[in-house]
């Protein structure tokens, strides 16, 4: 049987996520209280019934007490017939605050004497015990709710279980760099297409670029340490349980290195990991190379 504890931030998207599992088959609970984990888990193991996974959401409205020894009764839920995961949205200060002021909805940390900006800092401290034990990091800022859907179905339920699933994104560092990183790699070091007129309008999915980048001497040997690097690395978070691995590449704008270098690395790891995505964060509506 699996657990998935999903928490995170007000407002960075917990109930979209828990509604996706719900259709996918898991029971679903909403605002599970910490200390009810444990009894829901054995009752499930104990049941002659045949169970379906089952998907909990935890967030700040729990006693700060329990959240902060959450680590303590994550320890006690392992069990040979139990797989554990947990599951942590988030999203920019900005951006959290940009949705309460939209649905107009009350902060669960909010105050008189506090405001909304400093609620959301609050709940950040508060649930950093949980997002510590994350088996996976979703950054919600520049998604929208049908994005994160797709994202949950892809990466939480479509993944094999045995081993991780990637997850292989480009940026722009103009941008910021995507706080659910595991790994960042920066190609800034390559030639930039972007000051050639003629190739500043294609992006790292089209021919003109990768040709273009495949004929500068340092291409491949930046290409072949990271593949090097990640090809030695990488089983040793598997030997270890880890579950997910998001790996992030940047260049300036996030349309032309990334991109081709994110394709390659994909192209690469999916010799070894059957699940293995592209996302390419500054090219929205780009489809992933095969």
């Amino acid at each position: 049987m699996k657990l998935t504890i999903v928490s995170g931030r007000s407002g960075s998207g917990k109930s979209t996520a828990l509604h996706v599992l719900e259709d996918l088959g898991y029971y679903c609970i909403d605002n599970l209280p910490i200390g009810l984990l444990q009894p829901l888990t054995r009752k499930a193991l104990e049941s002659d019934e045949q169970q379906s996974d089952i998907a909990v959401s935890i967030d700040a409205r729990n006693l700060s007490a329990d959240i902060a020894d959450f680590e303590n009764l994550y320890r006690q839920l392992q069990h040979p017939d139990l797989r554990v995961e947990v599951i942590y949205l988030d999203a920019a200060d900005s951006m959290l605050l940009q949705r309460f002021h939209a649905t107009r909805r009350k902060h669960p940390l909010s105050t008189p004497g506090r405001s909304l900006s400093e609620a959301i800092q609050d709940e950040k401290a508060l649930l950093e015990p949980i997002a510590r034990l994350a088996d996976l990091h979703i950054d919600t800022t520049e998604r929208s709710m049908y994005e994160l859907r797709d994202m949950v179905r892809e990466r939480i339920v479509g993944r094999d279980e045995q081993q991780m699933a990637l997850l292989i994104q480009s940026f722009g560092y103009k941008h910021g760099v995507p706080i659910d990183s595991d790994f960042v790699f920066d190609v800034r070091c390559l030639p930039n297409p972007f000051w050639d007129e003629s190739l500043r309008g294609y992006t790292g999915l089209d021919a003109p670029i990768r040709e273009y980048l495949t004929g500068q001497p340092g291409t491949t040997t930046l290409l072949e340490d990271i593949k090097g690097f990640l090809d030695r690395w990488l089983p040793e978070f598997h030997t270890v349980n880890r579950s997910y691995m998001t790996i992030s590449i940047g260049c300036t704008g996030g349309q032309h290195r990334s991109v081709y270098m994110a394709e390659e690395l994909a192209a690469h790891l999916r010799q070894a990991f059957s699940t293995v995505q592209v996302r390419h964060t500054e090219l929205p509506h780009a489809q992933p190379t095969p």
